[in-house]
């Protein structure tokens, strides 16, 4: 079974009107990205998953502060709908700003009115501490009711998204306040794919997505050679941060990330270890059950 656990929720459930039609090009170095997409789009970009994990973040203005046009108001209802449509194969997760009024009541809805089964948070886009008490309070509650949080981690061409808030490290005191806590470091944390590393390698339940990396090659080949050097390459779930790229595309790269050192004499990443990635139980991994059918 393959496993994407990191997709956004698309923005439209129909064809995107021309007149909504929005392109963001700071998301990756190689082309711009359609932002505005149709529930159709987003089956034919992750249709190599058997399974995918799917968000959006809660945000006033979703537009600014990541380029995709999110309706603010229904943040988290637009996710269930979607994962709703078809449960076998998505499973959907609510965001909140923990430090906001009411967090955790909007929190206990989403998980008990609208079945969504975990958290996703963007601390630098979102601008809290992650280290902030009402955050503390929020991973709490989510450790006791078994909801994985997955955090953006690492680089954001935002220029207001405080870096430091993403940084990984600050996931190891997360995560030695909450050692029963499922969490996914995004993204491998980069640039500091060293510190997710070895974050992930120290702490059982803590795991990081292979997102982001597929179109830098020598940031992936790196980050994955250093992951099997320090035994973590267990912790590593696929993902492809769709609409960003698509499911295939992050696996044909996991496949071929050797490519940017043939010849040179360097090291190779096992090939038993990349297809371990791709085919990964990140549902057991994350206390997730599986929908009948999947």
């Amino acid at each position: 079974m393959i496993v994407d656990v990191h997709t956004h929720t698309p923005t439209h459930r129909g064809a995107v009107p021309v007149a909504e039609r929005r392109e963001y090009d700071r998301w990756r170095p190689d082309r711009t990205v359609r932002t505005t997409n149709a529930w159709a789009d987003y089956d034919e970009q992750v249709a190599a998953a058997d399974v995918s994990i799917v968000f959006n973040i809660a945000l006033p203005d979703p537009l600014a502060e990541t380029g995709i046009p999110t309706d603010p108001a229904r943040v988290n209802e637009a996710t269930a709908e979607f994962a709703a449509a078809d449960p076998v194969r998505r499973i959907g997760f609510l965001s909140v700003d923990p430090t906001a009024p009411r967090a955790l009541e909007e929190a206990e809805r989403c998980r008990v009115q609208l079945g969504l089964r975990g958290v996703k948070l963007g601390p630098n886009y979102q601008r809290f501490d992650p280290l902030h008490p009402g955050a503390f309070e929020l991973y709490a509650w989510a450790q006791e009711h078994g909801l994985p949080i997955l955090f953006h981690q690492g680089a954001s061409p935002i220029r207001e998204a405080p870096l430091r808030y993403a940084h990984p490290l600050t996931m190891d005191e997360i995560a030695i306040a909450h050692p029963e806590l499922r969490i996914v470091m995004a993204h491998m944390g980069h640039p500091w794919q060293r510190d997710a590393i070895v974050t992930i390698r120290k702490h059982p339940h803590v795991y990081a997505d292979v997102s982001g990396l597929a179109y830098r090659p020598w940031s992936f080949w790196e980050a994955l050679r250093l992951a099997s050097e320090w035994g973590a390459m267990g912790k590593l779930l696929l993902g492809s941060d769709f609409p960003i790229a698509t499911t295939a595309e992050t696996i044909a790269a996991l496949r071929s990330v050797d490519d940017v050192v043939a010849g040179s004499g360097l090291p190779r990443v096992p090939a038993e270890e990349i297809e371990a990635i791709v085919h990964r139980d990140a549902l057991a991994a994350l206390g997730l059950a599986r929908e009948a059918g999947a």
